[in-house]
C-alpha cells in the first residue's frame, strides 16, 4: 500500500521559510518521479514542482527561484524548501507519487503565510 506522510507546515510571516518533508512507503521510492502540489482555499490542485529519479527538478513559474525540491533516497523522503514566502503561497501542500494524476498523494500539510 502506498503511503505518503507530509509534515513541516505551519504559520509563517511573509518573507519567511519552511521546509516540508514527505516520508514515502509501499513502493520503490528511489526510481519514482515525485511531485509537490498545493491547493489554496476554494481552488483546485496546482502543480508546484517535480523531481525525477536522477534529481532533475522543475518548478511552476509562481515558485521558481523561491522553492527547492529535493529527495533523500536512502530515507525514502521528499523535501520542499520554501523561501521568501508570500501570502499567495497559503495552501495545503501535498506530496504526490507519479507524474500523470494526483490520485496517489498524502493527507497534506498546511502552510499559512500571514502577518
Amino acid at each position: 500500500e502506498v503511503q505518503l506522510v507530509e509534515s513541516g507546515g505551519g504559520l509563517v510571516q511573509p518573507g519567511g521559510s519552511l521546509r516540508l518533508s514527505c516520508v514515502a512507503s509501499g513502493f520503490t521510492f528511489n526510481n519514482q518521479i515525485m511531485r509537490w502540489a498545493r491547493q489554496a482555499p476554494g481552488k483546485g490542485l496546482e502543480w508546484v514542482s517535480t523531481i525525477y529519479a536522477g534529481g532533475s527538478a522543475y518548478y511552476a513559474d509562481s515558485v521558481k527561484g523561491r522553492f527547492t525540491i529535493s529527495r533523500d533516497n536512502a530515507k525514502n523522503t521528499l523535501y520542499l524548501q520554501l523561501n521568501s514566502l508570500k501570502t499567495e503561497d497559503t495552501a495545503m501542500y501535498y506530496c504526490v507519487k507519479g507524474i500523470y494524476t494526483y490520485n496517489e498523494r498524502g493527507q497534506g500539510t498546511q502552510v499559512t503565510v500571514s502577518s
